[in-house]
């Protein structure tokens, strides 16, 4: 069923045409967790909302998944998804669901934990190749972010020579903050992976001992690179990216630059989109622009300090992100190299004009639609989303009206 939906009109009544896009004030979300925090340059939190006049059709493309997670979108248009319990699912351009692929790897359901993210090899159409990102059971109620890679057969319901390209280092008893997004570019695949969210595991984010709250670096067989920053400080440091980060779940590469940027949760604010460079320290959980859910401070009490790289942007209050996409396509062509994030709350989908690596503006769509997991584009140039619910949907967004 398609249904139009109707953008909210941030700071202005009257709806203008795309091409005449209007700022105004700050998007309407509420008190700061942090009010006495101030930004390192304007427009690095709240900045001016934007009416681009456009207005949005869903339509759901299939329903009745179980928290899905991630999607892509296959060569043939049709779409491969993963639902957390630990299925991969085969859905058609027409909405038809396939029976869950055999031979994805055992995943730990429990909290957080399950089967994540998806991606395709840039060479699938020879190579078959698709990776998967998971909570990998580890024995006695440990677990780990791991991801994996493996050979889908051309009738879409198997995978074959299924192996793990990376396994999270130490085995953790929280089942939370997994991360955990996979972005391949090259000759390489990047992994982000959370900290756990434990009190006593978080400061594992500063640690090149531990691949806690990091963007880890491999090859696409799961080597690791002689040009990593840390290769000449041990096995694991090795694997190491970037390190402070809190549990990254969102992760794109920006079109022409071949940056990767990541979006990853705070804790009662301090949401933040990071631009990722290799051997920077993203500050957690030393410095933060939130604040323990408790009200009391984060590490220093300090938003920023020396020595860590300072977010791109942030929220606060948050808007609880999952996956994201830098819009690359026609459909939405004055959206061209924006950030369309995921809002898990209050939900929704999320809009970033960016002015060279700075956002200049704020956009909000679909609060009506909740929890929204993961953002790709489609083939066309449609927006795809995963709405993580028991009853969960894929659906495409299309102009409207």
């Amino acid at each position: 069923m398609t249904r139009l939906i109707s953008t909210l009109l941030l700071g202005t009544a009257l709806a203008v045409p795309a091409m005449a896009e209007q700022h105004g004030e700050p998007v309407e979300q509420g008190a700061k967790n942090v009010p006495e925090f101030e930004p390192a340059w304007p427009n690095q939190t709240r900045a001016p909302a934007m009416d681009s006049g456009v207005t949005l059709s869903t339509q759901v493309v299939a329903d009745g998944l179980t928290h899905p997670w991630g999607v892509e979108v296959l060569p043939d248009g049709s779409y491969l998804v993963t639902e957390r319990a630990g299925q991969l699912r085969h859905i058609t351009r027409e909405g038809e669901m396939h029976d869950p692929i055999s031979g994805v790897p055992e995943v730990f359901n429990r909290d957080q934990g399950g089967l994540l993210d998806v991606a395709l090899a840039q060479d699938f159409e020879d190579s078959r190749t698709i990776y998967l990102t998971y909570s990998k059971p580890m024995g006695d109620g440990m677990s780990v972010t791991a991801a994996a890679r493996g050979t889908l057969t051309e009738d879409m319901s198997a995978l074959e020579d299924v192996t793990d390209i990376f396994v999270q280092t130490p085995p953790s008893p929280t089942a939370k903050h997994y991360g955990s997004r996979v972005v391949l570019d090259g000759d390489y695949a990047y992994i982000t992976t959370g900290e756990h969210s434990s009190m006593s595991e978080r400061g594992n984010a500063q640690d090149l001992d531990k691949t806690y709250g990091k963007v880890i670096r491999v090859t696409l067989d799961g080597e690791t690179p002689d040009d990593n920053p840390f290769a000449d400080e041990g096995e694991t440091a090795a694997l190491v990216w970037t390190l402070g980060h809190r549990n990254v779940q969102g992760a794109d590469i920006r079109p022409g630059t071949g940056e990767l940027w990541t979006l990853e949760h705070g804790p009662a604010g301090g949401d933040e989109l990071n631009k990722i460079t290799a051997g920077e320290n993203y500050g957690w959980p030393v410095v933060s622009y939130g604040q323990q859910y408790s009200g009391s401070p984060i590490g220093s009490g300090d938003p920023r300090a020396e020595g860590f790289v300072e977010p791109q942007y942030y929220w606060d209050p948050v808007i609880a992100p999952g996956g994201f996409a830098f819009y690359d396509g026609e459909m939405f062509a004055e959206w061209e190299g924006d950030v369309l994030a995921s809002s898990l709350y209050p939900g929704g989908l999320v809009r970033l004009s960016l002015e060279g690596d700075r956002v200049a503006g704020e956009e909000r769509f679909l609060p009506e639609i909740g929890r929204v997991r993961d953002v790709e584009i489609d083939q066309d140039g449609a927006i795809l989303l995963l709405t993580d619910k028991s009853n969960g949907e894929l659906v495409r967004v299309t102009p409207g009206g």
